[in-house]
């Protein structure tokens, strides 16, 4: 076999660097555009269409800012899929006077039960809360 001259950090390290650099940053117009004929709440039978130009032009800027300043998980997320994990729905938030000052995410194998999954989150807050 060929050796290689970089590694698997390295090409996991790169497919990070272009996963945010393939999330576009959008203009305000363009967030507008992709509103467009889409729903508001799945199955919820309204559309962001329906509502008057001011509401959507105030829900336009706040889903901008929202992706302005959404954190890089990329490298993250590239590790998630290289290691065969799925993000997981639970999520652990310890909160301040006014907001989050902590959230811990969990990524799980697909095949490790829901039972053990639960359980693990659900420990993990425990260990938490005793040292808090």
């Amino acid at each position: 076999m060929t050796e290689r001259p970089y590694t698997d950090d390295d090409l996991r390290a790169e497919a990070a660097r272009q996963l945010v650099q393939s999330a576009w940053d959008p203009d305000l117009v363009s967030v507008g555009e992709q509103m467009q004929g889409q729903e508001v709440t799945p199955d919820g039978g309204v559309d962001w269409d329906d509502f008057r130009d001011e509401t959507f032009e105030a829900a336009q800027r706040s889903i901008h800012d929202l992706i302005v300043g959404a954190a890089d998980v990329s490298e993250w997320a590239v590790n998630l899929g290289a290691d065969g994990l799925v993000p997981y729905d639970g999520q652990l938030t310890l909160d301040g006077d006014d907001k989050p000052f902590a959230r811990i995410h969990f990524a799980f194998d697909p095949d490790m039960p829901e039972e053990m999954r639960l359980a693990l989150v659900e420990g993990v807050g425990g260990a938490i809360a005793r040292h808090l």
